[in-house]
């Protein structure tokens, strides 16, 4: 792969809008064994913007939360669902 297309196909960005307190976000890494490398905090009306890097395969959002990305504006539910 060419540099350019590597570096484009690592650079989406989302932006996460917490719609109430306690919003995590959660990085996690790529490779051969998949960990957490980096957690954030949100409350309501605070944003997050981050980026898909060669270290970062998969974002988890936890929490009330809008996800704008290339793919439109994706909705997370409440902390209080959480499993059964």
């Amino acid at each position: 792969m060419e540099k350019f297309e590597y570096e484009k196909s690592h650079s989406d960005y989302i932006a996460i809008a917490a719609e109430e307190n306690g919003v995590n976000v959660i990085g996690l890494t790529r490779g051969k064994d998949t960990r957490l490398h980096h957690t954030e905090i949100l409350d309501k009306g605070e944003v997050l913007i981050a980026q898909f890097t060669e270290n970062t395969s998969a974002i988890k959002v936890r929490g009330k939360a809008k996800i704008y990305c290339s793919h439109g504006v994706i909705e997370s539910g409440s902390r209080q669902g959480g499993h059964p």
